[in-house]
């Protein structure tokens, strides 16, 4: 590379670099990680855990249960 070829495209690369600053293009980690918190408290509070699911699950499956019982139970005294 020559002396001209760089002071040809020296500004080009400058203002490259500058738009690159100027708009964040690049992710610092610590910016990351900021954002990832933001997102996992996020889903936290729109989402439950497998765990409180499968814990929900059981409670409505007792439920289903004691209705069955109380259904049956009013079959019974009907007839």
């Amino acid at each position: 590379m020559d002396k001209d070829f760089l002071y040809k495209y020296a500004p080009v690369f400058m203002v490259g670099v500058a738009l690159i600053f100027q708009y964040n293009l690049f992710v610092t980690p610590a910016k990351l990680e900021q954002t990832h918190r933001e997102i996992l408290s996020e889903i936290s509070q729109a989402y439950i855990t497998k765990t409180e699911f499968g814990i929900l699950k059981e409670q409505l499956a007792d439920i289903y249960k004691k209705v069955d019982k109380i259904y049956d139970t009013l079959i019974n005294e009907r007839s």
